[in-house]
């Protein structure tokens, strides 16, 4: 039987074997005492992923909280104060440096980051994985709806991964942690979830919404997404039967299109040099994701790709100047997974001395990607 207050395995195992002074509940657990038989299940859990070629995004401490005001786990790193929070860190860097398939992810709705004292002993236990571990990958999550690691300027020593939060527009996040100092890398950490209404602005989990999210994401800087579902997280009665919904089949679309490119190489278009009209608002984070038209687009330094996606239908205008010609151009649509060959084959660069976005709006077609 679960302890809820003592935060045990569901067969009652506790993750420390001493308390501090003030208490014998969860709050007051004594960092430098961590429970063995606790870890050693932690361990076979991150075997397990690694078995199945899975990396784990690992949370040494939890630090949410579901109301203003701080986590529980954040008030047991109080109570211990940042020496004893960077022990622990410590042990977790030792303890699990055998494991390769571990990205430590600090934080988690950390709403008190700019409170002084909070961000110390958060920093604290990474700050200890970082001295047993160098070599981890770390990161960091922090308050909600849109926001970026990097907000906080004091995670960038720690941290090699930029944690996009956006439950706004994705591109709007995401953008401004693309253009963040030092660069690094950023996915999206959180957004809205599959059959899931939160948020603010709020929005429910259609599968136009985790598609929005998806395709946004990795047409304006991103490197990938964390899929989330309102009945999984939490293990609700009857999850497993949420295990493939249509949110999971929009997910698997997505990945195999990207999957398909050099994705990696994408460079999004931010002064719209590709698609030069038909891009709708950009907005602001009030807009929903639902709700918001805007046309991400992204292509390669080489010119050899662009890709467009458009959350909406509409004519777009390529500029055809910015594609290597000559350029095969295709329709892709993100709901089915379905190619459609624009008529007019191989489109070319216009002639030297002629207008490209004349040529462009004739061939509107020629890069873009609906829904």
């Amino acid at each position: 039987m679960r302890q809820p207050r003592r935060c045990s395995t569901p067969d009652g195992i506790l993750p420390f074997s001493g308390y501090v002074a003030g208490g014998r509940d969860r709050t007051h657990y004594d960092l430098t005492k961590p429970n063995p038989a606790y870890f050693t299940r932690v361990d076979e859990m991150l075997t397990a992923a690694a078995n199945h070629g899975l990396v784990v995004f690992l949370d040494p401490i939890d630090t949410c909280c579901k109301s203003p005001g701080r986590g529980v786990w954040l008030e047991t790193m109080l109570n211990n104060g940042p020496a004893a929070a960077n022990q622990y860190g410590q042990y977790l860097g030792e303890r699990f440096r055998h494991c390769k398939n571990i990205i430590w992810l600090s934080g988690d709705d950390f709403n008190t980051w700019q409170t002084h004292e909070d961000d110390a002993v958060v920093q604290a236990v990474a700050k200890g994985i970082h001295s047993a571990d160098p070599d981890a990958l770390q990161t960091v999550e922090l308050n909600t709806f849109t926001s970026s690691s990097l907000d906080d300027p004091t995670c960038a020593p720690l941290i090699s991964l930029n944690s996009t939060y956006a439950y706004s527009p994705t591109y709007i996040g995401m953008l401004h942690s693309y253009n963040q100092k030092p660069v690094m890398p950023t996915y999206l950490v959180e957004g809205h979830y599959d059959l899931e209404k939160v948020g603010n602005p709020t929005d429910y989990g259609t599968p136009l919404v985790p598609r929005r999210q998806g395709y946004w994401t990795m047409l304006s800087g991103g490197t990938g997404q964390l899929y989330g579902n309102a009945y999984i997280w939490p293990f609700i009665d009857g999850w497993k039967s949420y295990l493939d919904t249509a949110g999971v089949t929009q997910l698997e679309i997505w990945k195999d299109f990207f999957s398909s490119l050099p994705w990696q190489n994408l460079v999004p278009d931010q002064k719209h040099t590709a698609v030069i009209a038909g891009f709708g608002a950009f907005g602001d984070t009030h807009i929903r994701v639902s709700r918001s038209d805007y046309c991400t687009a992204a292509g390669t330094p080489d010119g050899s790709l662009v890709v467009a996606y458009m959350p909406t239908a509409r004519t777009i205008t390529v500029n055809m100047a910015s594609v290597k010609a000559p350029a095969d151009a295709k329709w892709f649509d993100p709901a089915n997974g379905a190619y459609t060959e624009i008529s007019g084959g191989w489109f070319r660069m216009p002639k030297q001395g002629s207008s490209p976005h004349l040529a462009a709006t004739m061939m509107a077609t020629a890069t873009g990607f609906s829904c």
